[in-house]
């Protein structure tokens, strides 16, 4: 849905359409125009202040109850609470009331600590300083009282408070250099422009001369796009218009850098500004387990429902007798025998809801919270995840999502930066045919003993001689790369001297900085731009400079940059460099053959490849070409589409000049994690937007293409050959013949059974994949392409751009088999793919920090996957699974006797438990041990789960949470239940009787009962326990202590604050029965048995991969220690 366009239609709804309007005119200075240009109407706009907070002071409480009441389980717990306040109910409403309101007082305070620290940074970000003309001089303000037209003055390193227009900078050439890492991630510098006309205006008392308004579209939220104009009024003169695009745009929060000053004018204020307007609330992804919890649930409260119905109908069958209706001690109040009996029922049924709420666990949702939160910590503490090169571990965005980690199917991955390092090497480059290949070069750094030029093939002649300048001219001129004119490193300075030697490059681009680094190795070095003018030192040591005239920026769409340039004999040069696809169409001339089949040879190798081209312009060309691109950035309509209308027209009949070759070497041991990710039973795809040779080289690198793999091409050079009918079919056909209808989901990428097929897919032709028909339906091309895709063991999707990875995500996750998919990328166009997927991973990378920011995990280096799948996702998955099952069985163990004792007593509503014991029971006597158990149990040695990765499939598809195990914790749960009620029943049926001839009572039965509940489900716990530490045994037999010193207390000490003293000494009665002591050890041995018995039969019948495991260490834990004693042994008869 799109929101921005309803809050659009609800804006122009609420304003009324007649004062609606899609553009601003921002006074600069708040000064009028002269008189008889334009009318001067002043506009209201919101002022600067930030806010990010969710409560105020006022709202907080009514707020935050309305939010955490609308999840189901506290709202009934409120129901029943209520229920208590208001009617005559078996128990005290404290038992429900205070774990609700233990729930609701932690949950509140967290989220209210959270929010004032939200509050406090925007505090912190409101009264920031800022510098602002007034009347020609520098005034101090506050950020929140900075207002849409004031004229900002902003210093190196100070981060802009609002969205801005340069006007004037340090710089004689009005540039400015920005990072914008806090915005969209990336870390390298860009340039940005002041205005032609005013960029000389340097000092407060010229600013303060300036009339001027900007005319501009409304606040949109995209990062890249803006459109506005600026009129520029002088004496009695018409206003010179200037175009404004998003290079002369300084967005919140970017920062600004090798650059002292910069003089701009606001034009998006406060929650107008860009950076504001991306501000989203991430969707919220709902795990797996949560989802199984929320099943499990609705059960239970069917099954309560079933109870309260079944007690209320026997009650009434019970009292039709009218000797049991009313006994002497319970006789009806006259009020009572007139009330109406369905009113009497609709009463009783609610006290049976109440006795028996329980057996939904309200403090299951607190230990899960506690789980999750304090769970999240293994990961940012594990050592192995820790980075030394960046000195950063594993960061948790979100806890909510642990054990998805271990239930992932799909993993959708970026290639550059996450599969390969992002760190580009200068390879080759190949002019005419003629291939010079320096020695490496990389990211600016000349590594040692790189001297000389080594070159393949044979030296050109002299007009392959002007080529190869030419060549190397294009590429030392058709960049947007930054010379930093003095750079600290390691506390030595680099700088340029003497014109050459340590230059220091940085680029929003490492190809473009690993580009002009091989040209310096090539002779030809890259020295500054300077008043407009490029300045190159050739390989005589000559300066040459050639004054900069248009730049026509990079864009994904186009897939190439060009630059016009005039040279110092006065030629007009256009130089463009772009993706061989986009240059090869263009060109008129050149040896286009040899170029191509180097750029093939190269792209098989899985190199980074781009082509080189150029056109002679003769002055009357560039004074079209300049009339073209003024009408076009002028426009405030559809100016985009106008400027690439225009770029198509200007970027034709270019003579091929040569391309180059740069590598991004693939990351340490990925090609081990992709294939451990293969056998654990994942499927891995690579989207990408680099070009189908490139990006499956490196995949057959990193294993996820083998040479014996039957590549599918689904790729607009195929679909121009066929139509895309009959190639989805073709290919259906091709995987299908082996399999017939069966797809590989459970079999392993690694299996010799099967075929292995990989699929590449291109962007255009996904593109036509997804489009709809003309009936609004896709037909069934999207069926039969994840039909091909399940029966792949690995899919390459090149050519993509960022929405289409989302969609891809979107189309598996949503597809008929509901996969849960795992999305990992380094850089800000892997963002719509990483929010897209159940599970999203930030690499750390050199793209900067937007994916690790979005994701709900962020990772150092792609091998670090390995282990955060299948060690903490393996771990979490069945620790939280045993959490859940544990929760719903001790709740049946805990109520169920409850249900049974109301056949014996009437069904009178008449508690088995004491108050006490009913509160205390989820939130005391049995949490801690659970609560441990899901934190630090590991069924399997760590080490053996990184070597064998196959144990993953045995927690697949949510394995240990499907409805058979679900079911049979159940009955275990009503089997203990019987077991507790009619054991203590017929055990004591005849012996009641204390050594003083005392009988035992209704008290004592139950407590009888509780004490033999609490032991069972402790127990239970620490059979299922496999990983023993000191503090698993303090934790378990502690609980069991402190509920025996509880009940001493309890029943030990007559409480003044008690209304009453039924279990005054019962505790202490009960345990000086021997009879009592042998049914306690009787009914925990009989209830643990069966699932005792049951465990060994299966592991014996039907052993999973995971208990071989087990059983194997332990046998071999044992040949250890008989070794070692026989060792022993020997060496002290020898001695």
């Amino acid at each position: 849905m799109d929101f921005n366009a309803i809050r659009n239609l609800i804006s122009r709804y609420c304003t009324g359409e007649e004062n609606w309007v899609d553009s601003r005119t921002v006074y600069i200075g708040h000064r009028e125009p002269p008189p008889g240009t334009e009318a001067y109407i002043p506009q209201r706009f919101p002022d600067n202040r930030i806010v990010s907070s969710k409560y105020t002071f006022w709202n907080f409480v009514p707020k935050n109850l309305f939010e955490q009441f609308r999840r189901i389980a506290n709202f009934y717990f409120l129901i029943i609470f209520l229920v208590q306040l208001i009617i005559d109910t078996p128990t005290s409403p404290i038992t429900s009331g205070l774990p609700l309101f233990f729930v609701i007082t932690v949950t509140a305070i967290k989220q209210g600590y959270e929010d004032w620290l939200r509050h406090k940074a925007d505090n912190a970000v409101n009264q920031c300083p800022v510098h602002i003309i007034q009347h020609g001089k520098v005034v101090r303000k506050q950020s929140h009282k900075l207002r849409v037209g004031d004229i900002v003055l902003v210093k190196e390193d100070e981060t802009f408070p609002c969205d801005l227009i340069l006007l004037s900078t340090s710089r004689d050439d009005g540039t400015c250099f920005v990072t914008t890492a806090s915005l969209d991630g990336e870390s390298s510098h860009k340039t940005y422009y002041a205005v032609q006309d005013t960029k000389s205006f340097n000092t407060e008392q010229e600013l303060d001369t300036l009339r001027a308004t900007i005319e501009c579209e409304q606040p949109q939220p995209d990062l890249y796009k803006f459109v506005g104009r600026i009129n520029i009024y002088q004496e009695r003169d018409e206003p010179i218009a200037r175009p404004l695009g998003s290079e002369n745009v300084l967005l919140r929060g970017a920062t600004l850098k090798n650059t002292e000053y910069v003089y701009a004018v606001a034009i998006y204020t406060g929650m107008e500004t860009k950076m504001a307007l991306n501000y989203q609330s991430k969707s919220q992804k709902r795990s797996a387990v949560e989802k199984s919890m929320n099943a499990f649930l609705i059960v239970y409260l069917c099954i309560l429902l079933s109870k309260a119905l079944i007690n209320t109908v026997l009650k009434y069958v019970w009292q039709a007798n009218p000797n049991r209706d009313e006994p002497w001690y319970n006789e009806k109040t006259e009020s009572e025998r007139q009330r109406h009996v369905l009113i009497r029922a609709f009463t009783d049924f609610l006290a049976f809801m109440v006795l028996f709420n329980y057996i939904i666990p309200v403090s299951m949702y607190v230990t899960v919270e506690m789980q999750k939160f304090l769970g999240s910590y293994f990961i940012t503490w594990d050592e192995e995840m820790f980075d030394d090169e960046i000195g950063e571990g594993a960061l948790v965005n979100t806890s909510d999502l642990n054990e998805e980690l271990g239930q992932v199917e799909y993993i959708f991955t970026d290639k550059t930066g996450t599969l390969t390092e992002n760190n580009m090497e200068f390879i080759e480059c190949c002019v005419d045919g003629h291939v010079y290949v320096p020695h490496a070069i990389c990211n600016g750094q000349i590594l040692p003993g790189a001297l000389g030029i080594d070159m393949i093939d044979s030296s050109p002649g002299p007009d392959g001689k002007e080529h190869e300048e030419l060549f190397f001219r294009a590429l030392c001129l058709c960049h947007t790369v930054q010379v930093k004119e003095e750079e600290t490193v390691d506390g030595i300075k680099r700088g340029i001297h003497q014109g050459k030697g340590t230059s220091f490059y940085i680029s929003s681009s490492p190809d473009e900085v690993a580009l002009v680094e091989g040209m310096k190795r090539l002779g030809f070095t890259y020295l500054r731009l300077k008043d407009n003018h490029m300045e190159i030192l050739n390989r005589e040591d000559e300066i040459e400079r050639f004054e900069l005239l248009e730049v026509l920026n990079f864009d994904s769409v186009r897939r190439r940059m060009s630059v016009i340039v005039r040279s110092g004999t006065g030629e007009l040069y256009l130089f463009c460099k772009g993706a061989d696809s986009s240059i090869f169409p263009r060109v008129i001339s050149g040896k286009v053959e040899q170029v191509r089949a180097r750029v093939e040879h190269n792209a098989v190798e899985g190199l980074r490849t781009l082509c080189v081209a150029y056109k002679l312009l003769t002055f009357e060309e560039y004074q079209d070409i300049c009339q073209l691109l003024e009408t076009a950035k002028l426009a405030l309509q559809e100016r985009d589409k106008k400027l690439a209308e225009a770029y198509d027209a200007i970027e034709r009949d270019f003579i091929l000049l040569g391309a180059t070759a740069v590598e991004d070497r693939l990351q340490d041991k990925a090609a081990d994690t992709i294939e451990s990710l293969h056998k654990a039973g994942m499927k891995v795809w690579v989207l990408t937007g680099d070009k189908m040779e490139t990006a499956a080289a490196t995949c057959y690198a990193s294993k996820l293409f083998r040479r014996s793999t039957q590549i599918l091409e689904l790729t607009t050079k195929r679909t121009e050959e066929q139509n895309l009918h009959d190639v989805l079919f073709d290919l259906s056909r091709t995987v299908l013949r082996q399999h017939g209808s069966l797809t590989r989901d459970t079999f392993s990428g690694l299996s010799n059974e099967f075929q292995d097929y990989g699929l590449i897919i291109d962007g255009a032709t996904l593109t036509a994949v997804m489009k709809p028909d003309q009936d609004g339906s896709t037909g069934n091309y999207k069926e039969i392409f994840l039909e091909i895709c399940r029966n792949c063991s690995a899919v390459l999707c090149c050519r993509m751009a960022p929405l289409q990875k989302a969609q891809i995500v979107k189309l598996i996750k949503f597809s008929k088999e509901h996969p849960i998919t795992l999305a990992i990328g380094d850089g800000a166009n892997d963002v719509s793919m990483i929010l897209e997927a159940h599970v999203g991973i930030g690499i750390m990378g050199k793209e900067g920090r937007q994916a690790a920011r979005n994701s709900d995990y962020a990772i150092p280096k792609f091998k670090h996957l390995k282990k955060m799948l299948l060690v903490h996702g393996h771990y979490y998955y069945i620790r939280i699974a045993e959490l859940v099952q544990y929760f719903f069985y001790k709740n049946v163990c805990f109520i169920f006797p409850q249900f049974l004792y109301q056949f014996f007593c009437g069904f009178s509503q008449q508690p088995l438990y004491d108050t006490a014991y009913l509160t205390l029971y989820n939130i005391s006597f049995t949490s801690l041990p659970i609560l441990l158990y899901s934190l630090i149990e590991q069924h399997i040695n760590m080490d053996i789960l990184k070597r064998d990765p196959s144990l993953y499939r045995d927690i697949a598809k949510n394995s240990l949470l499907r409805w058979r195990i679900f079911i049979y914790w159940t009955f275990l749960g009503v089997f203990d239940a019987v077991v507790f009620f009619f054991g203590a029943y017929f055990l004591f049926d005849n012996t009641t009787f204390t050594s003083n001839g005392q009988m035992f009572g209704n008290w004592t039965f139950g407590t009888l009962v509780f004490t033999v509940l609490v032991f069972t489900v402790t127990l239970k716990l620490a059979l299922d326990t496999h990983y023993w530490t000191w503090i698993n045994h303090f934790v378990i037999w502690g609980s069991l202590l402190f509920y025996v010193v509880f009940s001493l207390l309890w029943g030990g000490i007559i409480w003044p604050f008690l209304n009453y003293q039924r279990m005054y000494y019962v505790f202490m009665q009960m345990l000086s029965s021997g009879p009592a002591w042998l049914c306690i050890i009787l009914l925990i041995t009989v209830s643990l048995l069966p699932d005792v018995v049951k465990k060994v039969m299966c592991r014996a019948l039907w052993p999973t991969t995971t208990e071989r495991i087990q059983t194997k260490r332990k046998c071999l834990n044992v040949e250890q220690s008989t070794i070692f004693m026989l060792s022993q042994t020997s060496s002290s008869i020898s001695f």
